[in-house]
């Protein structure tokens, strides 16, 4: 591809079918899907620096210096509960923080910041069995179009559009330090009617993604993991026109966690994107995870 007058303006409308910066997918931490006592509550706080320094389209790099930049938080708050015998999890997600274009973009695209949609999920395990380190549960999350959104701006935190996905998440112990994790999700998306100034719709074909993990356990509390997903996000449709932009996303991170208290963890993992077809490619992704037991 060769670098023309229009390149940035192409780069912002590739940027509008992005939902990276949200979750187009359902990222999970490995142990995510460990079944509390019934009573429990949650609090968990999450902070993650991202930065982009390649753009693509179909494969190919679009030239010059394309950056994005993104700091990112999300309060988690989680209740365990018995209903028919089954634990469940109901549970609220309210993202919020800031994006930044960079370099060649920073003119076209300029900067955001304000919260993302409200995420309300809620977990059934079907399979709990501790003593094996054996958990399977499915998950249901609605998306509500709460957040920060202005049609007029480039970079905006909330999706102005209602989506819906569900989540399978496994555990396995083996032996007595490893343990593999495992998810496969499905996101539908719904339409949102004001994606331009000119209030142009925009409508998205289904994303899905495959997560898989390993932890070892350094001690009952702190432990080492590394993972790998593979993501396709689906491409979407402006004004009735198709945007062949369909995205595979392959990444991986690495990190550790432990309590640092009886009731108090800490979690750090660093990853990348390791190739991306459509959009942009993560360079680099630091995820902070504070959690309190109540």
């Amino acid at each position: 591809m060769k670098p023309n007058a229009n390149w940035p303006r192409f780069a912002l409308a590739l940027f509008f079918s992005m939902t990276s910066l949200q979750v187009h997918a359902i990222d999970i931490d490995a142990g995510d899907y460990t079944a509390l006592p019934e009573g429990t509550t949650v609090g968990v706080l999450y902070a993650q620096h991202a930065e982009r320094n390649r753009l693509y389209a179909n494969g190919a790099q679009v030239p010059g210096n394309n950056g994005l930049d993104s700091d990112i938080g999300i309060f988690r708050a989680i209740h365990f509960m018995k209903i028919a015998g089954f634990t469940v999890d109901p549970q609220l997600l309210l993202p919020f923080g800031r994006l930044r274009a960079q370099d060649d973009l920073a003119p076209a695209l300029g900067k955001g910041s304000g919260t993302a949609d409200l995420i309300l999920a809620g977990t059934v395990w079907v399979i709990e069995n501790p003593a094996n380190r054996q958990y399977l549960g499915i998950t249901p999350f609605l998306y509500v179009p709460t957040g920060s959104y202005d049609a007029a701006k480039a970079l905006n935190l909330g999706e102005n559009r209602w989506k819906y996905a569900l989540q399978v998440g496994y555990i396995q112990g083996l032996g007595e330090k490893f343990t593999l994790d495992g998810a496969a999700d499905v996101t539908f998306y719904g339409r949102n009617d004001k994606a331009t100034p000119q209030g142009a719709a925009l409508k998205q074909d289904a994303s899905w993604q495959l997560q898989g993990f390993i932890r070892y356990a350094l001690s009952p509390a702190w432990d080492l993991r590394a993972g790998l997903s593979y993501a396709r996000v689906g491409e979407t449709e402006l004004a009735g026109v198709s945007r062949n932009d369909e995205t595979d996303i392959t990444k991986f991170q690495i990190g550790t966690a432990g309590f640092i208290a009886p009731k108090t963890q800490l979690l750090a993992t660093w990853g990348r994107d390791i190739k991306v077809d459509n959009g942009f490619k993560e360079s680099s992704r630091l995820n902070l995870r504070l959690l309190q037991l109540f």
